[in-house]
């Protein structure tokens, strides 16, 4: 959601320094990894409890005001003009209504594991937005990619097409609306990468969530979900969860890569995030893994890190022939 100049390891310093900052790189990839990719279960385990909306609504008012309070705490700049107000809501409700609650509500019908493939074809859409929209043309390893991923989301909806039955129907339905979300996230993130605002990335993402919240809650609101909450344990375990792990250590963990990591490598959560949700959901919700999301799973991963790839070699090339690099707060 934010590009930042990058920050290397300054030479000369010592060998424990440098030891000292390998550990750390690997525990940030360590918890974006694994966090970024445990949140589908978590949603699919909140949303049992709360309507999407809702849930939309409790996770992020928490995690936003949770992030501003630190900001302010630790000095970052926080108040914004009403034109940043107007663009963090944009960025907000693209990313945080049209993505992730479209994701929960997806999740009371299918597995967590089929929505993180779906989801993982996220960097696909951004490039063809960008194309489209007069940034980056794609290239031919891009498009590819892009037929690629394509290819792989019928391999994984091909149980359902070839069913035809309501339930297979239903399905089909559902992860539509789920790539739909998903083209919002990407729109979402792309309009992120544009903007220029007077505050950093995050106290940025904190006025995001903050000002999502706020429209999930009044979406709430307008559709009764909080005559169909269950307000029980577990299911603010699971919100606690999302807002500690998915909202601030995940995030945390993700700028200070982006800081201190060159971005193609801080880009290799988007190939194992999805493999993580799989797994967990196997394992901990005994979700069923057939050959079609195997098949499915490795040909989006392809798709996905060809279409990055030939991004990064493009950005590249536009690199070496003397054109500045992109650097902005959000």
């Amino acid at each position: 959601m934010a590009t930042l100049t990058q920050v290397p390891v300054t030479p000369g310093h010592s060998p424990e320094e440098h030891a000292s900052h390998r550990v750390r790189v690997g525990v940030s990839f360590g918890l974006v990894y694994f966090f970024w990719g445990s949140t589908y279960l978590a949603i699919l385990i909140a949303v049992r409890h709360f309507p999407a909306a809702l849930l939309g609504a409790l996770r992020f008012l928490i995690a936003g005001a949770l992030m501003l309070g630190w900001c302010a705490l630790t000095g970052k700049k926080i108040a914004i003009s009403a034109r940043d107000a107007l663009r963090l809501l944009l960025i907000g409700v693209l990313l945080l209504t049209g993505g992730n609650v479209v994701l929960a509500w997806t999740e009371k019908f299918i597995n967590s594991g089929l929505a993180a493939m779906i989801v993982a074809v996220v960097p696909i859409w951004i490039a063809l937005l960008e194309a489209l929209i007069g940034g980056d043309r794609l290239n031919r390893q891009g498009w590819i990619g892009l037929l690629l991923g394509i290819g792989g989301l019928l391999v994984l909806l091909w149980p359902d097409i070839a069913t035809g039955g309501s339930v297979g129907k239903r399905d089909l339905v559902v992860c539509f609306v789920l790539m739909l979300g998903s083209l919002s996230w990407a729109l979402g993130s792309v309009f992120s990468r544009r903007f220029q605002l007077g505050i950093g990335p995050f106290a940025a993402t904190g006025w995001e969530m903050t000002l999502a919240g706020v429209f999930n809650g009044l979406l709430a609101l307008s559709l009764g979900d909080f005559r169909h909450a269950d307000w029980s344990r577990a299911g603010w375990l699971a919100i606690a969860y999302l807002v500690t792990f998915g909202s601030l250590v995940g995030f945390t963990a993700y700028i200070w890569l982006l800081e201190h990591v060159p971005t193609p490598k801080v880009a290799t959560y988007a190939y194992v995030n999805p493999v993580v949700a799989v797994f967990l959901g196997w394992l901990f919700h005994n979700e069923h893994i057939d050959r079609y999301m195997l098949l499915g799973m490795v040909v989006i991963v392809a798709a996905v890190a060809l279409v990055t790839t030939s991004k990064l070699r493009a950005a590249k090339a536009v690199s070496e022939q003397g054109c500045p690099c992109e650097a902005g707060a959000d």
